[in-house]
Protein backbone atom coordinates (compact mmCIF):
# COMPACT_ATOMS: atom_id res chain seq x y z
CA UNK A 1 0.00 0.00 0.00
CA UNK A 2 1.47 3.40 -0.94
CA UNK A 3 2.50 5.69 1.87
CA UNK A 4 0.50 8.89 2.35
CA UNK A 5 1.86 12.22 3.41
CA UNK A 6 1.71 12.09 7.20
CA UNK A 7 -0.20 14.67 9.19
CA UNK A 8 2.06 17.15 10.95
CA UNK A 9 1.33 15.81 14.47
CA UNK A 10 1.97 12.21 13.39
CA UNK A 11 5.11 13.20 11.51
CA UNK A 12 6.40 14.91 14.67
CA UNK A 13 5.60 11.78 16.67
CA UNK A 14 7.52 9.58 14.24
CA UNK A 15 10.58 11.85 14.41
CA UNK A 16 10.51 12.27 18.16
CA UNK A 17 9.86 8.61 18.96
CA UNK A 18 11.19 6.52 16.04
CA UNK A 19 11.42 3.25 18.01
CA UNK A 20 7.85 3.60 19.30
CA UNK A 21 6.68 4.42 15.78
CA UNK A 22 8.46 1.37 14.36
CA UNK A 23 6.83 -0.84 17.00
CA UNK A 24 3.44 0.69 16.19
CA UNK A 25 3.94 -0.05 12.48
CA UNK A 26 4.92 -3.67 13.21
CA UNK A 27 1.83 -4.12 15.41
CA UNK A 28 -0.39 -2.73 12.66
CA UNK A 29 1.14 -5.04 10.07
CA UNK A 30 0.72 -8.05 12.39
CA UNK A 31 -2.95 -7.19 12.95
CA UNK A 32 -3.58 -6.74 9.21
CA UNK A 33 -2.02 -10.06 8.27
CA UNK A 34 -3.39 -12.20 11.11
CA UNK A 35 -6.79 -12.94 9.65
CA UNK A 36 -8.75 -13.66 6.50
CA UNK A 37 -10.09 -10.18 5.70
CA UNK A 38 -8.91 -8.52 2.52
CA UNK A 39 -7.47 -5.01 2.38
CA UNK A 40 -10.69 -3.33 1.23
CA UNK A 41 -12.77 -4.89 4.00
CA UNK A 42 -10.12 -4.06 6.61
CA UNK A 43 -10.03 -0.42 5.55
CA UNK A 44 -13.83 -0.10 5.57
CA UNK A 45 -13.88 -1.56 9.09
CA UNK A 46 -11.11 0.77 10.21
CA UNK A 47 -13.04 3.66 8.66
CA UNK A 48 -16.03 2.70 10.81
CA UNK A 49 -13.83 2.62 13.90
CA UNK A 50 -12.37 6.03 13.07
CA UNK A 51 -15.89 7.41 12.72
CA UNK A 52 -16.86 5.81 16.04
CA UNK A 53 -14.12 7.71 17.87
CA UNK A 54 -14.91 10.90 15.90
CA UNK A 55 -11.36 11.21 14.60
CA UNK A 56 -11.46 13.41 11.52
CA UNK A 57 -7.81 12.75 10.70
CA UNK A 58 -8.22 8.99 10.96
CA UNK A 59 -11.36 9.16 8.80
CA UNK A 60 -9.40 11.06 6.13
CA UNK A 61 -6.60 8.49 6.31
CA UNK A 62 -8.85 5.44 6.08
CA UNK A 63 -10.91 6.89 3.22
CA UNK A 64 -7.67 7.27 1.24
CA UNK A 65 -6.56 3.77 2.18
CA UNK A 66 -9.98 2.30 1.33
CA UNK A 67 -9.83 3.91 -2.13
CA UNK A 68 -6.34 2.48 -2.67
CA UNK A 69 -7.64 -0.93 -1.58
CA UNK A 70 -10.35 -0.77 -4.25
CA UNK A 71 -13.37 0.61 -2.39
CA UNK A 72 -15.74 2.68 -4.47
CA UNK A 73 -17.15 5.99 -3.24
CA UNK A 74 -20.53 4.24 -2.93
CA UNK A 75 -19.05 1.51 -0.69
CA UNK A 76 -17.35 4.14 1.47
CA UNK A 77 -20.56 6.15 1.81
CA UNK A 78 -22.48 2.98 2.66
CA UNK A 79 -19.95 2.21 5.41
CA UNK A 80 -20.57 5.69 6.81
CA UNK A 81 -24.35 5.32 6.57
CA UNK A 82 -24.18 2.16 8.68
CA UNK A 83 -23.14 4.36 11.61
CA UNK A 84 -26.56 5.95 12.08
CA UNK A 85 -28.17 3.23 14.26
CA UNK A 86 -25.07 2.75 16.42
CA UNK A 87 -23.43 6.17 16.54
CA UNK A 88 -26.38 8.46 15.90
CA UNK A 89 -27.25 10.97 13.24
CA UNK A 90 -24.95 13.85 14.37
CA UNK A 91 -21.81 11.69 14.35
CA UNK A 92 -22.74 10.15 11.03
CA UNK A 93 -23.44 13.51 9.40
CA UNK A 94 -20.09 14.81 10.68
CA UNK A 95 -18.43 11.71 9.21
CA UNK A 96 -20.05 12.36 5.83
CA UNK A 97 -18.41 15.81 5.79
CA UNK A 98 -15.00 14.32 6.64
CA UNK A 99 -15.40 11.62 3.98
CA UNK A 100 -16.47 14.30 1.51
CA UNK A 101 -13.24 16.19 2.19
CA UNK A 102 -11.45 13.31 0.46
CA UNK A 103 -14.01 11.96 -2.00
CA UNK A 104 -14.82 15.39 -3.39
CA UNK A 105 -11.15 15.76 -4.42
CA UNK A 106 -11.17 12.44 -6.32
CA UNK A 107 -11.70 12.46 -10.10
CA UNK A 108 -15.15 11.20 -11.00
CA UNK A 109 -15.24 7.87 -12.78
CA UNK A 110 -17.82 7.09 -15.42
CA UNK A 111 -17.71 3.85 -17.39
CA UNK A 112 -14.07 3.29 -16.50
CA UNK A 113 -12.90 6.77 -17.50
CA UNK A 114 -11.83 9.50 -15.07
CA UNK A 115 -13.51 12.88 -15.32
CA UNK A 116 -12.55 16.08 -13.56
Amino acid sequence: MPKHKLSVPFELFTKRFPRAHAAYERLGEACHTSGPLGAKMRELIKLGMAIGIRSEGAVHSHVKKAIEAGASPEEIRHAVLLGIPTLGLPTTVAAFTWVGDILDRQPRVRRGKARA
